[in-house]
């Protein structure tokens, strides 16, 4: 008899540059089952394909359609396929700056979460931590992300709806204003004006109706404008503007003028010689 082929397993793992995340693991497991375990951090998790059963504390749960699952550090539990297919997850594991033990009873009793933002805004960081010069929209959103776990599992406590604040907003808009190239951590930038990160984030947006990390990033992508018309190519521009490198800066570049730098510089020298400039969206 031939011996048995060994179920196909696709595993990813990092550890990256943002404070309160010590591992992304990304996973496709078709029959491997997880024996009792605890982990030091809390386990945030999503799954986009199939669907999990685990035990935690004695308790069966589950995670199908969009559920948030929340494991606390140090409880036990399991996992296993509960789908033919096996499931495909997504795993965050974040230390206690963004989770308090005051929160370990309530996701203990109650470890899905069923709640489309939270789901849309943990799908959003994991995108945002595979790429490469997006620290500060990561971290911007994690900080939000623990914000709407701290409401959704002490609502009593945590869910008093949000303060306006346009002074703070300001002050972090002339921080980033001032600092377009270099850029910043939404920790530092905290610190310096004096506020809790989620508190900065949500008076930002709320002042102007952009997060903090888009706001910086259109800002970079102007200036980018300006050197391309002046002749500087895409590498280069992508240097003096902040942008980790040329294939950052052609993301958001593209995203929010609807072309490529490189098109975009192109057409300059077109327009120049009297011929018809390209047009965004051509």
């Amino acid at each position: 008899m031939a011996p048995r082929t060994p179920p196909p397993q696709d595993v990813t793992a990092w550890r990256p540059t943002v404070p309160g995340v010590t591992e992304v693991f990304h996973a496709h497991f078709t029959e491997y089952a997880y024996p009792m375990h605890v982990h030091e951090a809390w386990t945030l998790l999503i799954v986009d394909d199939g669907a999990v059963r685990y035990d935690l504390d004695r308790h069966e749960h589950g995670t199908p359609d969009d559920t948030v699952s929340l494991l606390p550090p140090h409880v036990p539990h399991n996992g296993s396929p509960a789908t033919p297919g096996g499931f495909r997850k997504r795993v965050l594991y974040l230390d206690g700056t963004h989770l308090g033990d005051e929160l370990i009873g309530p996701a203990v009793d109650g470890p899905d979460l069923r709640d489309p933002v939270l789901r849309r805004r943990v799908g959003q960081l994991h995108t945002a931590l595979t790429r490469p010069g997006e620290e500060f929209e990561a971290e911007s959103r994690l900080t939000l992300i623990g914000d709407r776990l701290r409401t959704l599992l002490r609502p009593q406590v945590y869910g008093e709806p949000a303060r306006r604040d346009p002074a703070l907003a300001r002050r972090l808009r002339e921080l980033l204003d001032e600092r377009v190239v270099e850029g910043l951590s939404l920790e530092a930038a905290a610190v310096t004006v004096q506020a809790h990160p989620a508190h900065l984030v949500r008076a930002f947006s709320g002042a102007y109706g952009i997060a903090p990390h888009q706001y910086l990033t259109s800002r970079r992508v102007d200036r980018a404008r300006r050197l391309l018309l002046a002749g500087s190519g895409p590498a280069e521009v992508a240097a003096l503007t902040g942008f980790h490198d040329q294939a950052h800066l052609t993301r958001h570049f593209k995203r929010l003028v609807g072309v490529t730098p490189g098109r975009y510089r192109v057409s300059a020298g077109r327009s120049t010689e009297g011929a018809r400039p390209v047009i965004v969206g051509d």
